[in-house]
């Protein structure tokens, strides 16, 4: 199954079963399905208040669409909030920078319209995001042989340097975060959200 990039082998060395610090108390949903309740946490009070409105609401309202959209998209900004404050800043680029220099160190030579393919960006941004990195000497544009106006995109020595201290120290931090899940929750997660990105709907890159 497909990996993020910059992610690496999430492991928990410890116990099979789920931590429950600071996670608030687990109770059964619908269906059996286990359901942290909210501790301390500000934002997982409000989404539960939210969805108990919603649920007494009538259709459209969606309370179990709700509080799976809003869990994907608060853990999504705070995950993308917290490696660019933490690791990616610092260093003088951005996330996107980085999964752009990491596909380089994955795949080699790209051309920018792959680049742009596989990111779901357009072909401006990936253009954009190239220029910056390659004003601070990370990438680099070669010419394509047999083709004076094609070009692709390559990793310089300085950023397959820094990719490869950036990805251990990004990985290190990804195993901080998805740690409250043993390794077969992790897997059943991404399998969950690899089947709804294959089955995303079709106006969506």
């Amino acid at each position: 199954m497909p990996r993020a990039e910059g992610s690496g082998t999430l492991r928990n060395e410890g116990s099979e079963t789920p931590r429950a610090e600071n996670s608030g108390t687990l109770r059964s949903g619908d269906g059996g399905t286990p359901r942290v309740e909210p501790a301390g946490r500000a934002d997982l009070r409000y989404a539960a208040y939210a969805r108990e409105r919603l649920a007494g609401m009538p259709p459209p309202a969606d309370p179990e669409g709700f509080e799976l959209a809003y869990n994907l998209l608060q853990l999504a900004y705070l995950l993308v909030t917290d490696l660019e404050t933490r690791i990616h800043r610092p260093r003088g680029w951005t996330l996107p920078g980085f999964r752009l220099m990491f596909k380089l160190w994955i795949l080699g030579p790209t051309q920018p319209a792959r680049l742009a393919e596989i990111s779901a960006m357009s072909r401006s941004a990936v253009t954009n995001v190239v220029n910056t990195l390659e004003r601070d000497a990370l990438v680099e544009r070669r010419p394509v042989p047999g083709d004076r106006r094609a070009v692709v995109v390559a990793l310089s020595g300085k950023g397959e340097a820094a990719v490869r201290e950036t990805f251990a120290e990004q990985t290190r931090r990804e195993q901080e975060w998805f740690s409250p899940l043993d390794p077969r929750e992790q897997a059943d997660l991404s399998g969950l959200l690899a089947r709804i990105l294959t089955a995303r709907p079709a106006d969506t890159p």
